[in-house]
């Protein structure tokens, strides 16, 4: 149980994802069950058994990020981590300076693939057109292959380092490659890291985009997306009896975090309280849970014992909710096991059958979205949710969403690999 007296408060918010290029326009469009699924725009899917995603629509970088020359050295997914970013210490009203940029930390859960495919298919169409790699054309050619920039761009820490220099932070910095546990275990840990005193401030948050051939190819091998392609905005269908996978998106969220006191000295608007977080490791599958649920039963007790609440103080749940048959089932078994007679009056809901799986992005878009739920007052429905699984048998928030005062909530993030994550947010009143 946490012992520090450090309390930590959410503050700042930013969003870049398949509903909208920020908060103002992805929130609105969440509370009112519009989906961000349709065909593949960005290439070409048409041989693929699965033509539908997920994708951030509409997004022109110069116009989100201030300082361009940022760009050159940012791919698609660390340009939206750039965008959600900035918003988010916009939103805060504060920034690190000079005198504070050591008390900042920063923590991100990261895509898990760094080079993008274009920058692949260029290669492959250069020097190795027949399937033989000539390794001495590639040097003695010069040019993009020689830019040490496409190299600094491909690199998995980039994003953290563009973050970092965009910011000025120079405090704790990390980056987490958990698959879809990274964001929501980024969150966690700069959490960590102002409760025990490294950080005053924190920058936290995740992105990703494997929306191309390559990305789309690997999970169609894996068996594990919807190819509903004639129905995308039914094709995500978490907890339903009829769910046959999930739908791939993109996207990143960012908050601020900082002690909670100091917050509410500077007059700081506190969206939530991060009360505690709690992770596992599951070694059954690389792609499944354990059917009892046994890894995410193990990450949703510690987060509620980190943050000194009860089954019973908990209002809502958003569901890591994939929309896969196992993943479902499991993460059912596993609330049903912690949450025990709780269990049938905890709303439940999972987002991605709006917005789709944003994989190492998707645990800290899900904690900005419960922050946002707390501060409205508002629990986002599961949409597509119609025919009813007898093994997911939860209160589910369905039809619309659902308005009321929501006390405390709990965000899940299960990923690949068996890495699990829970964040547990508490609303925070004038005398709590």
């Amino acid at each position: 149980m946490n012992g520090s007296t450090r309390r930590v408060a959410i503050t700042g918010i930013g969003l870049v994802t398949p509903l909208g290029n920020d908060v103002g326009s992805t929130w609105p469009a969440l509370v009112a069950g519009r989906s961000g699924i349709a065909g593949i725009a960005n290439f070409d899917a048409s041989g693929f058994p699965v033509r539908i995603a997920a994708e951030v629509k509409d997004f022109d970088p110069a116009a989100r990020v201030s300082d361009r020359k940022m760009l050159k050295f940012a791919n698609r997914l660390n340009q939206f981590a750039l965008a959600a970013a900035e918003e988010a210490i916009l939103d805060a009203e504060v920034a690190p300076r000079p005198e504070t940029a050591s008390r900042w930390g920063c923590v991100v859960g990261a895509g898990m693939m760094g080079v993008g495919y274009s920058e692949l298919s260029r290669v492959q169409a250069r020097f190795a057109p027949d399937g033989e790699f000539d390794a001495r054309a590639m040097i003695a050619s010069g040019g993009e292959t020689a830019d040490p920039v496409v190299f600094c761009r491909s690199q998995t820490n980039a994003g953290i380092a563009l973050l970092s220099r965009r910011f000025g932070i120079e405090g704790y910095c990390n980056s987490v490659h958990t698959a879809c546990a990274s964001g929501g275990q980024a969150v966690g840990t700069a959490l960590k890291l102002i409760r025990r005193g490294h950080a005053d401030f924190a920058l936290a948050g995740g992105f990703d985009s494997m929306i191309h051939p390559e990305g789309v190819a690997s999970f169609c091998l894996l068996g594990a997306l919807s190819a509903d392609n004639d129905s995308p905005d039914r094709a995500s269908r978490p907890f339903d009896r009829t769910r046959n996978g999930f739908v791939l998106g993109e996207g990143a969220g960012f908050l601020v975090l900082e002690e909670l006191q100091a917050a509410r000295r500077r007059g700081a608007r506190i969206y939530a309280e991060l009360a505690g977080e709690g992770n596992s490791l599951s070694c059954y599958r690389i792609t499944d849970s354990h059917p009892s649920g046994d890894g995410a039963i193990q990450a949703m007790r510690r987060a509620l014992a980190d943050a000194q609440l009860e089954p019973r103080d908990i209002s809502y749940i958003n569901a890591h909710g994939t929309s896969t048959l196992m993943n479902d089932r499991s993460e059912c078994a596993a609330i049903k096991a912690v949450f025990g007679v709780d269990a049938e009056r905890v709303r439940v809901s999972s987002t991605k059958s709006m917005m789709g799986h944003l994989i190492a992005a998707a645990g800290a878009v899900e904690a900005a979205i419960c922050a946002l739920a707390i501060h409205h007052g508002t629990m986002p429905m599961n949409a597509n949710l119609s025919d009813d699984d007898p093994e997911c048998d939860l209160n589910f928030v369905r039809g619309r969403a659902l308005v009321g005062p929501i006390e405390a909530a709990l965000s899940n993030s299960f990923g690949f690999g068996g890495s699990n994550s829970c964040l547990a947010l508490r609303r925070v009143s004038a005398n709590s």
